[in-house]
């Protein structure tokens, strides 16, 4: 029924991730959660992440609802949309929500244990927070596969056999809407989560450290549980919900563009479940590089990133030899081959770029900290400069990886003629940088977690030894999230340029299939025999184009409307935040003395509802601009939108990303010790130019990587408006 009994390995490969995530949390819940003050602060924190989950998935589901009505009218009233899209839809939301969810409970169950484990070693703390990091990591590999599997098994039963290699192209097109319920809900969950944990963040910084003079984390400062609930809603529950999108996205594209490069082909089908089957043999690979994660006590910080990566590159190495035989058994183009590797390398390397830029074992952090004896205008300067400059590496390793991508994909042959190969080529480079996910996500997981068991340390009073060794995982946490980041922006590049040409694959499909018009004359071929460059040509999709460049400039402009619209949020929510921690502060009796308790619940509930509140206008940009763009110039405009949003996304997420985990690191850097240490002018300049990055990392700049992949799957699905119904 589905055509290659490799197939399967894909649903047996979700079924031993999610039984490794199972086993991990199990392993997990056995530990030790330490003193009753240990497990009161964690059950705080528990009790306000699951109460923000709870409303924010309230707004989510009228969005859904309203948005599936949208989809039903399309197909049901309208004929322009397939009737299977509302439910694939739903699903996608479905699940990315429950891979949050998931890494979530994990991560504030964590915390307290992991902190525990830091009482007796750094290589304790380090295995608990990396493995409670891998449940997220497996479950959100694990449910993208087994979403992809079933709606596949159940596909290819409903939809009929056709002619041409049609049956594919329809199964594969309406699993890209799969892809889309998982973009909308990762938007909200990142947007939100990101407003979430900023406004508490910032709150609790500037009042707390700043004008209080008080550590990190003191449990006499009113916003330090909202702060630590923040990191899970945001960079855990938003975090995982947004890579799950980015891996079902790289799939389902290069499926896709699989069904279409070889339409006419025997090997349709095996092209079709080709990256299905690499993404099943890189979860397989990520548990085997998770049990080989430890280090030895009191390791440095180049230390700790090794151990770390070790894990990491083994599984990388030995996804380029499975994915070999792989290829070589599905009787595919080995070319595909050097297409995965390209992926692979590419992904290291913006990750290599990012710890580079970010780590505060390296230059330019620590010329950051060096700037802050000069004050806070210095180290913003110095942040904003380093920022845009590590910006010019991965942009020029994402050139390269599309070029190689695409030439190895066609033997190196860039005529038109190999385009829709090509094109294969680089989605597949998208899977290929993602197929490792279930490891590297989990060195992302792990970071909140490392910071929330320090926060936990702190507030309960434990030893200084304790916070030193949370401290040393938190530092590298905020690498790994960095690195991260760069995984999931260079995977979004890919993977967007892969949905672009699924769009006008989409085009022939509606004319062929929705609009019953296959003999209609695109560039003077039947719309049923037409390519990819016909439709470019039909449409006029070229520079000289007004409607492209229009489109093009909107584009650009919805990215920095949507970015200037969250750090907005964020200031609107931190500045409330501000002047409660202020107001608790001047009138609830000891809260300095230590003899009073603040009033922590307030600080939980401003957050909740700033970031409720805020998340829903930059959240509905990324989906209507498409359907509004699409009604007044139509294809053209889309392409040019598309083209816009891509190139000036990427570059601007690449920024913030790497600016923000630059000065976190710098004022890290300055509380070991250097510079002036904690407590100093030069530390409380470091925590301005954290302050300022804290949005930009956290909120603004991985929304981005999310508003990318959205904006296009939006101009995907609905594709039948732009052809059917624009003005130009």
């Amino acid at each position: 029924m589905v055509g290659n009994p490799m197939f399967w390995l894909v649903p047996a490969a979700s079924v031993v991730a999610l039984t490794f995530a199972w086993f991990f949390f199990s392993q997990m819940m056995k530990a030790d959660e330490g003193t009753d003050k240990m497990k009161k602060i964690a059950t705080y924190v528990r009790e306000g992440a699951s109460a923000y989950l709870r409303q924010q998935y309230k707004v989510v589901i009228i969005v859904f609802v309203v948005i599936t009505i949208i989809f039903s009218i399309l197909a049901y009233g309208l004929g322009i949309q397939n009737p299977w899209v509302p439910f694939a839809f739903i699903t996608g939301g479905a699940f990315s929500g429950l891979a949050g969810f998931f890494g979530m409970k994990a991560a504030t169950f964590a915390s307290s244990r992991v902190a525990n484990a830091c009482r007796h070693s750094l290589n304790a703390g380090l295995r608990l927070a990396f493995r409670s990091g891998a449940v997220m990591g497996l479950v959100v590999v694990g449910l993208v596969l087994l979403d992809i599997s079933i709606w596949f098994v159940v596909l290819n039963y409903f939809i009929p056999e056709m002619d041409g290699g049609y049956q594919l192209m329809t199964i594969t097109a309406i699993m890209l809407t799969f892809g889309m319920g998982a973009s909308t809900q990762a938007l909200f969950a990142r947007v939100g989560g990101g407003i979430y944990t900023k406004a508490a963040d910032v709150g609790a910084d500037l009042v707390g450290k700043v004008e209080a003079n008080i550590p990190e984390d003191d449990p006499r400062n009113p916003a330090t549980i909202a702060d630590n609930v923040g990191d899970n809603v945001g960079d855990v529950a938003g975090m995982g919900a947004d890579l799950f999108e980015s891996f079902a996205a790289s799939i389902l594209a290069s499926a896709l563009l699989g069904a279409a490069a070889f339409i006419k082909s025997p090997l349709q089908t095996n092209a079709v479940i080709a990256p299905m089957i690499i993404a099943a043999a890189g979860t397989i690979l990520s548990i085997l590089g998770i049990f080989l994660v430890r280090t030895k006590e009191g390791a440095t910080q180049k230390q700790l990133l090794k151990s770390l990566g070790f894990g990491v590159n083994i599984s990388a190495l030995l996804i380029v030899i499975a994915s070999f035989f792989i290829l070589k058994y599905l009787g595919l183009p080995l070319g595909i081959w050097g297409s995965i590797i390209v992926g692979l390398v590419a992904g290291i390397g913006i990750g290599q770029s990012t710890e580079y830029f970010t780590a505060s074992a390296y230059k330019p952090t620590r010329k950051i900290a060096e700037s802050s004896a000069t004050g806070a205008a210095t180290v913003i300067i110095s942040g904003l400069g380093i920022g845009l400059v590590s910006a010019a590496a991965p942009l020029a390793i994402i050139v390269v990886a599309i070029a190689l991508a695409f030439g190895f994909a066609t033997n190196f042959d860039f005529s038109m003629s190999e385009l829709n190969f090509g094109l294969y080529g680089i989605g597949i480079a998208a899977v290929g940088m993602l197929s490792t996910l279930g490891i590297t996500l989990a060195t992302d997981a792990y970071g909140p977690i490392a910071d929330n068991a320090g926060g936990n340390a702190q507030m309960s009073g434990l030893e200084p030894e304790v916070r030193k060794r949370t401290d040393a995982l938190d530092a590298l946490g905020n690498t790994t999230a960095a690195t991260g980041k760069g995984f999931a922006i260079g995977s979004a590049a890919l993977t967007a340029l892969a949905l672009l040409a699924s769009y006008f694959e989409e085009i022939r499909m509606m004319f062929v299939k929705i609009l019953d018009q296959p003999e209609k004359l695109i560039n003077g071929v039947k719309a049923i025999d037409a390519e990819f460059i016909d439709f470019v040509k039909h449409y006029e999709i070229h520079l000289m184009n007004p409607l492209v460049i229009v489109g093009v400039f909107i584009g650009v402009m919805a990215v920095f409307l949507f970015s200037g619209m969250t750090m907005n949020a964020v200031g609107r929510a931190a500045q409330k935040m501000v002047d409660e921690v202020r107001r608790q502060f001047r009138t609830i009796p000891g809260i300095m003395e230590g003899t009073g308790e603040p009033d922590y619940a307030r600080c939980v509930e401003i957050s909740t509802k700033g970031a409720q509140r805020e998340m829903l206008a930059p959240s509905l940009i990324a989906l209507f601009i498409p359907i509004v763009v699409g009604v007044i110039f139509g294809v053209p405009g889309i392409a040019g939108l598309l083209l816009g949003t891509i190139s000036s996304g990427f570059a601007l997420a690449i920024f913030m990303a790497n600016a923000g985990g630059a000065w976190d690191n710098a004022k890290k850097y300055v509380e070991e010790g250097h510079v002036g240490g904690a407590g100093s002018d030069a530390h409380k300049a470091t925590i301005i130019g954290d302050t300022v990055g804290d949005p930009l990392k956290d909120t603004a700049g991985p929304s981005l990587n999310i508003l990318i992949k959205l904006m296009v799957m939006a101009s995907v699905v609905t594709v039948g408006v732009a052809v059917s119904y624009h003005i130009f």
